[in-house]
């Protein structure tokens, strides 16, 4: 008796072993063949679909150059959500980037954008592609236009395209965009703005310590997907990526400061793959190179409060960025422009030599200015 009830027992987890195997065998094979599933398309399909994001990419930049919001209808899909969202913002990012130039008296002359796709997936009939965007901004100052200016940044795109009339248009598109906490200028025109940027001058930084130089060589390589593309649009891969994790803005500011000499310490630490709070949090970094003696404040406060003190940082110094009573964000100076004003770089949004404030410029915004004992 005790015999046949193991038995029965054994079939009975016998049984309820293949049913949830045949479960889990089924939800597997559903995702691998729902709307969304990897499509391992040949050289020619990716080419054509390169070709056209390309192209998209760059009508969007003309019409940011020209100021012609028209240009963008036949991109997107206005009649569905999503695609409304996605051509709004582009408009919105299009007259910010303009207020902001008509501030700093300058004009963008060029727009450029490399486009490299990651990943491709099937959606219906359409695709969802993975990009990454390294897009080149050039631009004068209006007093001096012989002299010409640039910097790059980084975007990670995830961008629908559906078939219609024989074309393909955007329905839904996503990226961490470098404006979009800024898009509004309107409370920061100002004439006494304009003659403080435009009565600078390039400086001469020949004098640069050897730390600094070896700070900033390492910013220039390892910003991501806004370096120059020799150095492959990559992070370190000795550090830790904490953008999914609320940003990797700080580790990439320590990784700075330790390429440019400063020892790890207790405090200031990463090891095993992890960095110490003083090492990843924006806060925390601030507050630690600060009282550690290792930086003294220059000026903080709002833009119009900091400005004339901001032409005082030199390469391999920090900005922190507080929002809402709290540091949100680090950039490190890197170079200065044709009137010197200073340009920095950052992880997520990945940046390359951008001026200092640009996508900073919402009320409320306080800037603390840095200078770094190397």
């Amino acid at each position: 008796m005790v015999i046949f009830i193991k038995t029965r027992i054994i079939k009975a987890i016998l049984i309820v072993m293949i049913l949830l195997a045949i479960l889990l065998l089924s939800i597997y094979f559903i995702n691998q063949f729902d709307e969304k599933t990897t499509v391992f398309v040949d050289d020619s399909m990716k080419e054509f679909l390169t070709s056209k994001v390309q192209d998209m990419f760059h009508k969007r930049n003309q019409a940011m150059l020209d100021e012609r919001p028209e240009v963008l209808d036949n991109l997107y899909d206005k009649s569905v959500r999503n695609g409304l969202w996605a051509y709004e913002h582009e408009i919105k990012k299009m007259k910010y980037l303009h207020n902001w130039s008509d501030r700093q008296s300058v004009d963008f002359t060029k727009v450029d954008s490399q486009v490299i796709i990651k990943s491709i997936k099937s959606k219906g009939n359409g695709y969802i592609l993975s990009i990454l965007a390294s897009t080149e901004y050039e631009y004068i100052y209006l007093d001096n236009p012989e002299v010409k200016n640039s910097f790059r940044i980084g975007t990670y795109h995830s961008l629908d395209l559906m078939p219609k009339d024989d074309e393909y248009i955007i329905t839904k598109e996503w990226y961490t965009d470098p404006f979009a906490d800024s898009l509004h200028l309107d409370e920061l025109k100002s004439e006494e703005i304009k003659k403080i940027i435009s009565s600078g001058e390039s400086k001469d930084l020949s004098s640069l310590n050897e730390r600094r130089i070896k700070a900033v060589e390492y910013a220039d390589k390892f910003c991501g997907a806004a370096s120059l593309p020799e150095h492959g649009f990559k992070y370190n891969p000795q550090y830790r990526n904490y953008n999914s994790q609320g940003g990797d803005c700080t580790n990439f500011a320590s990784q700075i400061m330790y390429a440019g000499g400063f020892k790890k310490n207790g405090t200031w630490n990463y090891s095993n793959g992890a960095g110490s709070k003083a090492w990843v949090n924006a806060q925390g970094f601030k507050d630690y190179m600060l009282y550690s003696g290792r930086a003294s404040l220059i000026a903080n406060g709002s833009y119009d409060k900091v400005l004339k003190a901001s032409y005082k940082l030199l390469p391999g110094d920090i900005i922190a960025y507080e929002k809402k009573g709290k540091i949100a964000h680090i950039s490190i100076v890197t170079g200065i422009d044709s009137k010197g004003y200073a340009l920095v770089n950052s992880h997520n949004s990945d940046r390359y030599r951008v001026p200092w404030d640009l996508g900073w410029n919402d009320k409320g915004i306080k800037f603390w200015l840095i200078h770094v004992h190397f």
